[in-house]
């Protein structure tokens, strides 16, 4: 059975790659901000957004009987969701607001094949970054450079992002993009993967 990631995301692709698993990596084309708008204005909480966000992803692609993986995050302080920052003075701000605080970072899977949804999962972490400077941001955004506009909290974990925090609670593949426990498991009760 071919799996499809609705991606084209270097670290999801990278996470299931150093997994073992195969797979093809296809942009599923879709238009996030059209997703969302119907959700935020009906209330959505960020965990319901993220999961139809990851299903709409899903759901665009996939040939006969082919297994196909979307996934998203989506990133809530108090509330407040966040986007991936436009340029620097947008990932300024963003971190801005985060600095001293704790925002949760929901990462959202599903698996369809032939328009059937057989698995969906939603994992929340807990991110506290330190407090931070317009200094100690400009320094970070310097080293960052682009990657710094490739996420919703304008930071890569897995980079120099790290040094923005000071406390993480929650599975780190999750807050990578891909809650891979999980999703292997299912790949392996779907006999995608060997048991």
């Amino acid at each position: 059975m071919t799996l499809v990631l609705a991606s084209t995301s270097s670290t999801r692709i990278a996470l299931l790659r150093n997994a073992g698993v195969a797979f093809e990596a296809r942009s599923p084309g879709v238009d996030e901000r059209s997703v969302e708008a119907p959700l935020l204005a009906a209330g959505a909480t960020p965990s319901e957004i993220a999961l139809e966000l990851a299903r709409a992803k899903a759901l665009a692609l996939g040939a006969p009987g082919e297994l196909v993986l979307g996934a998203d995050q989506v990133l809530d302080l108090d509330g407040a969701r966040f986007t991936k920052p436009a340029d620097r003075a947008a990932a300024a701000a963003q971190i801005a607001t985060l600095a001293g605080r704790t925002h949760r970072l929901r990462t959202a899977i599903v698996l369809v094949r032939d328009g059937d949804i057989l698995f969906e999962h939603v994992s929340t972490a807990n991110l506290t970054m330190r407090p931070l400077s317009a200094e100690a941001i400009e320094r970070y955004l310097d080293a960052a450079g682009e990657s710094a506009l490739w996420s919703v909290g304008a930071y890569l974990l897995e980079g120099v992002g790290i040094q923005l925090f000071s406390a993480i609670e929650g599975d780190y593949f999750s807050i990578l993009g891909l809650p891979l426990l999980p999703l292997l498991a299912e790949l392996r009760r779907l006999g995608t993967l060997p048991s």
